[in-house]
């Protein structure tokens, strides 16, 4: 009797284990779009903007136009999208620089997120719609120049003065500070409790000097925010939140886009190692024939089709309502430094063009530096995980 056999699909460099079958087809056409969108809007102009230092603003309004700020969150006019597709946006942002998106995460995880979940209706119908349109830029602000891996060791702080509060202090390292409308603010009251302000830029007292002379996160903006006697009305006080849980939770969202964004960086670092590899000729064959330049790029695939599986799996259980904060610090350990050894091995195979900014790798390595050290430090999630194995905590 005779049998036919169905000859594999050509394997696919860039997606060597066929990840792409396990997302729908809404998933897919997000991802795509997102992708197109960084191949015409931001690649053409990322290297000038990283080498100037600058963020263009102009890319607020064009982000806003696909919806991706808040489009994790539903309800108020957002879009309600899986974790997923949040996920494999922040991939497509980060594949074209980390500073994209950063401020995409910044807008939608870490000022939109807790307005959504702490804040009254008034100031859900207030400003949810409006920074989802781009119209209103937010950043977030609870790391301090003394307290960044500790925040419950914060400083700045609010007290009541009649129907409002006066806060005094000062945040550091903060994405959006200079350009955004509002800032939400982290402070600590007289009785102890931790409060979220949103300070609207107009308030006098306060202030947002833009960070310079960085070499990392160049095409971002990275400010300090200054707080000298600021009045914030008890209207714009987040009622829901009154503990150091509220900014973390707010953090463990932010964290779970940079799980699937280091997986992007490591992905542009690969693809252009690749075909470089494959045009590079020396001794008269191209480097992708020797040895050791493929025992790199199988390194770096591994790396890159491992951090993708986990990621997916932390968006699934994140749609799923059965991922936990200690899961996205595995994550956020695991990618962040795999995507690290990628982009490493990526500059290595381009020689002396691994360090311009013809090619998108050095931009990588360098912003990757920041990765690592935002949004909780590598050591703090190895802390968290450790505690979450051996049920000891070490942090104290």
């Amino acid at each position: 009797m005779a049998t036919t056999t169905t000859q594999p699909a050509a394997l696919d460099p860039l997606d060597y284990l066929a990840i792409d079958v396990l997302l729908d087809d809404e998933e897919k056409a997000i991802r795509d779009t997102v992708r197109q969108f960084v191949r015409e809007h931001v690649l053409p102009d990322v290297g000038d903007w990283f080498e100037k230092g600058i963020f263009p603003r102009e890319l607020f309004p064009e982000l806003a136009k696909l919806g991706l700020y808040g489009m994790h969150l539903d309800g108020y006019g957002l879009p309600g999208a899986s974790s997923v597709a949040y996920g494999l946006t922040c991939m497509e942002l980060e594949a074209g620089d980390a500073g994209v998106r950063s401020a995409v995460s910044v807008q939608g995880s870490l000022a939109m997120f807790p307005i959504w979940r702490f804040g009254s209706e008034e100031q859900k119908e207030r400003w949810l719609p409006p920074m989802h349109r781009g119209e209103v830029i937010g950043c977030f602000g609870l790391t301090e120049p003394d307290a960044g891996s500790d925040p419950g060791s914060m400083r700045t702080h609010a007290r009541r003065d009649g129907s409002d509060w006066i806060l005094n202090g000062a945040k550091m390292w903060i994405t959006n500070g200079s350009i955004a409308d509002i800032a939400i603010v982290w402070a600590r009251t007289d009785d102890g409790a931790i409060r979220g302000f949103i300070v609207e830029k107009d308030m006098p007292g306060f202030s947002a000097p833009e960070i310079h002379k960085k070499l990392s996160l160049r095409a971002s903006v990275t400010s300090e925010l200054v707080l000298q006697d600021v009045r914030v009305p008890d209207e714009n006080v987040l009622p829901e939140a009154t503990t150091l849980r509220g900014p973390l939770s707010c953090l463990n969202e932010a964290r779970f886009g940079i799980v699937w964004g280091a997986v992007g960086s490591a992905r542009a670092c690969f693809e252009s190692a690749l075909e470089y590899s494959k045009e590079r000729i020396v001794f008269g064959k191209p480097i992708a024939g020797y040895q050791l330049t493929q025992q790199k790029l199988a390194e770096m695939a591994l790396e890159l089709n491992r951090g993708t599986l986990v990621a997916l799996h932390l968006g699934r259980m994140k749609d799923s309502g059965t991922l936990r904060p200690e899961h996205v610090s595995l994550g956020k350990m695991g990618n962040v430094r795999g995507a690290m050894e990628v982009a490493r091995s990526a500059r290595t195979i381009l020689g002396a063009n691994g360090v311009t900014l013809e090619y998108p790798v050095i931009r990588h390595v360098n912003n990757l530096e920041s990765v690592l050290t935002y949004e909780g430090t590598h050591e703090v999630h190895t802390l968290v995980v450790g505690q979450a194995l051996t049920g000891e905590n070490a942090f104290r």
